[in-house]
C-alpha cells in the first residue's frame, strides 16, 4: 500500500518538476529590466578605475547599464537588440583632446599638400586642383612642410606669380603657423613690406621685397580675406568630416579655437540629430565671445561643452615661431617670439580666473611654457582643480616641469607630433634641449594625467596612429627601431586612458564619458585587435569595425 500511494504521488510531482524550469524562467523573465542593446562575445576594456575588462554589457537610453557576462546580463536584462561582437574588441569611445575639427571640415575643399616630397610637387598638386575647381574665388592649399624636401628651404613666392596672376593663392603649412601667398593675395590683403605686424613675420629677401611667406599672426592678415563657405556648404563639409572620423573611433573632440557663429552652427546640426560627434569647444578670446560667454556661463550639455578658452602663446617649430629660452641651434640670432606681450596674458589670465572658464594655452617653447605656467601659478592662486591646460607642452626646461604638478596644470600633447618632428627637431633645438622635449611620459608624472590628442588637420585624424606613436615612439615604417627617446613612452593601459577618461578629465566631463561602466554615455568602438596586446608594428594597421554614440552604431566598416 504505501509503495503504491508512493507510485501516485510520484506521478503527480514528476509533471511539476519538469515544469519548474518552465517556471522559473518565467519569473525571471517578468522581472527582467529592460534594455535596448546588449552587447556580448567580445573581449571589453572598461578603462574604469580597475582597467577591468568584461565579455558583455547593456545600454538603456544612451548609457551602459550594466557590465559583465552574457549570461548574468541576459538574467537580468530583457535587450531589444543583441549585438555579437565576434570576438573583437571593444573599447570607450575614442576622444581626440585637441583637434580643428571645424577648420578640418572646411579644409577639404583645398588642395592636399600632405606628404608632398618637393616644391615641385606641391606646384602640380595646385595645377590639378585649380584644373578640378576652376571657378573658385581663391586657390587654397594645405599640409606642405619644407622640412621634407631636399633643399628644407621655405619657397617664395615667384612660381605662383607666374602660374597664378589673377587668382589669389593661400597654401598654409602643415602646421597652421607659416603660410605662402601670392602677389594677388598680398594686394587684396593691402600688404606691403611697410606693413607693420606684431607676433609674427612678413618674410623679406636680400632686397627688401616680400617672398609671400607669412608667419604665424601675418598669416591672419591674409587668411581673414578667404571668403567663407555658405551655412550649407559648411554644414555638408562638417557632415563629411564627421564620417571621416566616425571611421576611425572618434566619438568625441576637443575643437581648439572656436567663435560663437561656429558653435551655434555645429550645435544646430547637432539638434537637429545631424551630427553626433561630442564636442568640446574651445572659445577663441575675442571680445565678443567673451562678453557672451562671461556673462551667460559655461555650457555643460549631452553632446556639447564650451567652458574654455583657446589662446596662443608662440607659433611653431617646423617654421621657428616657437618662443625659446635661447636661440635656435640651427639660427643663432633667432629665438622665436610671443604672439602677444606677456602683460595681455597676464591680464587675460586674471580675467579667465575670475569665470567659470578654464583657460587653454598653446606653448611649444621652453620660453612660451615658462611664462605661461607663471602667469597660470599666479591667477590660480592655489586652486588646482581648475585644470587649466597647456596645449602641446612640446619643449619645458627641467626647472619649469615640476610646476605641472604643482599648479595643477594639464597637460595637453599630440602624440604623432614627436613622430613627426624627430628627424629635425634636434637641428632646431640641439641635443641638450631635446631631451626635454615631447616628453610626455614624464609630464604623466608630473600631473598624474596626460590628456592626448591628434591636432588634426596638422596629423592625421586616426587616433590609433597617435596610440601607436605613444607606446612605440615610432612613425608609420616602425622607425627608429628602438624608439625616439623611448624613456618617454607611454604603458599601452595609460595611452587608453589618456584618449578616453584622461581626455575627459581635462574636459570636466568625466562622470559622464570616457570608460564602460553603469551610468556613462553609451560611446564605444569596436576593434579588429588588442591594442593591450598586439605587437607594435600592428597598432597602426588595427581596422575600426563599429563606432556607436549614446548607443546607436554611426559606423560600420562593410
Amino acid at each position: 500500500m504505501t509503495f503504491f500511494l508512493f507510485r501516485c504521488l510520484a506521478g503527480r510531482v514528476r509533471p511539476l518538476l519538469a515544469a519548474l524550469p518552465v517556471l522559473l524562467s518565467a519569473c525571471q523573465s517578468g522581472a527582467r529590466h529592460p534594455a535596448d542593446v546588449l552587447v556580448y562575445n567580445a573581449t571589453i576594456y572598461t578603462v574604469d578605475s580597475a582597467f577591468s575588462q568584461a565579455r558583455a554589457f547593456a545600454v538603456k537610453d544612451g548609457k551602459f547599464v550594466a557590465v559583465g557576462t552574457a549570461e548574468e546580463l541576459r538574467g537580468k536584462y530583457q535587450a531589444a537588440q543583441e549585438v555579437d561582437a565576434q570576438g573583437q574588441f571593444i573599447y570607450p569611445g575614442f576622444y581626440d583632446a585637441h583637434c580643428h575639427f571645424y577648420r578640418y571640415a572646411l579644409g577639404l575643399r583645398d588642395a592636399d599638400l600632405v606628404g608632398t616630397e618637393s616644391w615641385g610637387e606641391v606646384v602640380q598638386r595646385l595645377r590639378a586642383h585649380r584644373l578640378q575647381y576652376p571657378q573658385a574665388a581663391w586657390l587654397t592649399g594645405r599640409g606642405w612642410d619644407q622640412n621634407d624636401w631636399p633643399t628644407k628651404e621655405f619657397p617664395t613666392k615667384d612660381t605662383l606669380d607666374a602660374l597664378f596672376p589673377n587668382v589669389p593663392v593661400f597654401i598654409i603649412r602643415v602646421d597652421g603657423h607659416a603660410a605662402l601667398v601670392n602677389q594677388k593675395a598680398l594686394d587684396l590683403a593691402g600688404i606691403t613690406a611697410r606693413t607693420p605686424i606684431s607676433g609674427g613675420v612678413l618674410t623679406k629677401d636680400a632686397a627688401g621685397k616680400l617672398t609671400g611667406l607669412l608667419v604665424d599672426n601675418a598669416v591672419d592678415l591674409v587668411s581673414a580675406k578667404i571668403p567663407e563657405p555658405t551655412p550649407a556648404e559648411a554644414s555638408s563639409l562638417l557632415l563629411e568630416a564627421q564620417q571621416r572620423c566616425l571611421a576611425v573611433g572618434l566619438t568625441s573632440l576637443a575643437d581648439a579655437g572656436l567663435d560663437k557663429s561656429n558653435i551655434d552652427q555645429m550645435a544646430a546640426l547637432q539638434q537637429q540629430g545631424k551630427l553626433k560627434l561630442r564636442l568640446y569647444a574651445m572659445l577663441n578670446p575675442t571680445k565678443a565671445n567673451k562678453d557672451f560667454y562671461f556673462r551667460n556661463g559655461p555650457v555643460f550639455q549631452d553632446r556639447l561643452t564650451v567652458a574654455s578658452f583657446k589662446v596662443y602663446a608662440d607659433g611653431a617649430l617646423g617654421s621657428r615661431g616657437a618662443c625659446l629660452v635661447k636661440p635656435y641651434a640651427d639660427r643663432p640670432k633667432e629665438t622665436g617670439f610671443l604672439l602677444s606681450t606677456e602683460k595681455e596674458y597676464r591680464a587675460l589670465a586674471n580675467e579667465i580666473a575670475a569665470s567659470k572658464f578654464q583657460m587653454n594655452t598653446h606653448a611649444i617653447g621652453d620660453s612660451a611654457n615658462r611664462i605661461i605656467l607663471n602667469i597660470y601659478g599666479e591667477a590660480l592662486k592655489g586652486q588646482r582643480d581648475r585644470r587649466w591646460r597647456i596645449e602641446h607642452a612640446q619643449v619645458i626646461t627641467p626647472a619649469d616641469m615640476p610646476k605641472f604638478g604643482q599648479f595643477g596644470i594639464v597637460p595637453s600633447v599630440q602624440l604623432t607630433h614627436a613622430t613627426s618632428d624627430m628627424y629635425w627637431a634636434g637641428e632646431r633645438l640641439g641635443a641638450q634641449r631635446l631631451k626635454t622635449a615631447y616628453a610626455y611620459e614624464e609630464l604623466r608624472k608630473q600631473y598624474g594625467q596626460v590628456a592626448l590628442g591628434s591636432d588634426f588637420p596638422v596629423e592625421d585624424i586616426n587616433p590609433l596612429f597617435g596610440f601607436h606613436s605613444a607606446v612605440a615612439r615610432q612613425d608609420a615604417k616602425n622607425y627608429p627601431a628602438a624608439g625616439f627617446q623611448p624613456e618617454n613612452a607611454l604603458s599601452r593601459p595609460n595611452a587608453l586612458r589618456g584618449m578616453t577618461t584622461w581626455a575627459a578629465h581635462a574636459a570636466f566631463e568625466e562622470k559622464q564619458k570616457g570608460s564602460i561602466r553603469p551610468g556613462m554615455a553609451a560611446d564605444f568602438v569596436v576593434l579588429d585587435t588588442d591594442l593591450l596586446k598586439a605587437p607594435k608594428e600592428q597598432l597602426r594597421t588595427a581596422k575600426v569595425r563599429q563606432t556607436w554614440i549614446a548607443g546607436e552604431k554611426v559606423f560600420e566598416k562593410k
